[in-house]
């Protein structure tokens, strides 16, 4: 698959409040099922499939090559219906947690190759400490083995930051740079997915 098929796209309700990020194949699709519009971001025009596809790319645009056409790469979609709100919580899954702690050692802040990072139980299970939000961080091998069965304070060891749930953001799981073209469509509020000291 072409990698500008695989690039972000901005996902908007009707309302045009921003819900997700899906692939510039998904919303194609979208365009193609007449389920969502593309948004032009330097006007705010909005496109069908038909309209999208009379376009040409400009010479800095990201395009996919058809067998007879050029087909700009969208960078933000409205969906045509759909009204829901954003979900306000992120699920709490070993994926989210790695994006939430910046794939670093939340005891020493190295960031070493994500399969040498475990996942650390502040206050252990064998001590009752459960897999969640607040009592979960990511820790290097080294760390973990410091730590071993004990909390923070009885290894003398220290978090770089208390660990809580993080912010919702539909950009909580792009780990790219976000396409600049998206700020008009994000506050500031949204861009911030670290999570608060």
């Amino acid at each position: 698959m072409s990698p500008i098929l695989q690039r972000p796209t901005l996902v908007l309700n009707r309302y045009w409040q921003p819900i997700r990020v899906a692939t510039v194949a998904r919303a194609l699709v979208l365009l193609w099922n007449e389920t969502a519009r593309v948004v032009d971001p330097a006007d705010y025009q909005t496109y069908t499939w038909d309209d999208w596809a009379a376009l040409r790319p400009k010479d800095d645009e990201a395009f996919i090559q058809a067998v007879r056409m050029r087909l700009r790469a969208p960078e933000v979609i409205t969906l045509v219906s759909c009204d829901r709100v954003p979900r306000t919580t992120v699920t709490f899954s070993r994926r989210n947690l790695f994006r939430r702690d910046q794939w670093a050692c939340q005891y020493c802040g190295k960031k070493p190759e994500s399969d040498s990072l475990t996942i650390d139980h502040v206050i252990p299970r064998s001590r009752g400490g459960v897999s969640r939000w607040e009592n979960c961080v990511l820790a290097c091998a080294e760390c973990n083995r410091r730590k071993a069965n004990r909390t923070p304070a009885e290894a003398h060891m220290r978090l770089r930051r208390k660990p809580k749930a993080p912010r919702w953001s539909p950009l909580f799981a792009v780990q790219d740079v976000p396409i600049e073209s998206w700020a008009k469509f994000i506050s500031e509020a949204y861009w911030n997915v670290e999570l608060e000291d």
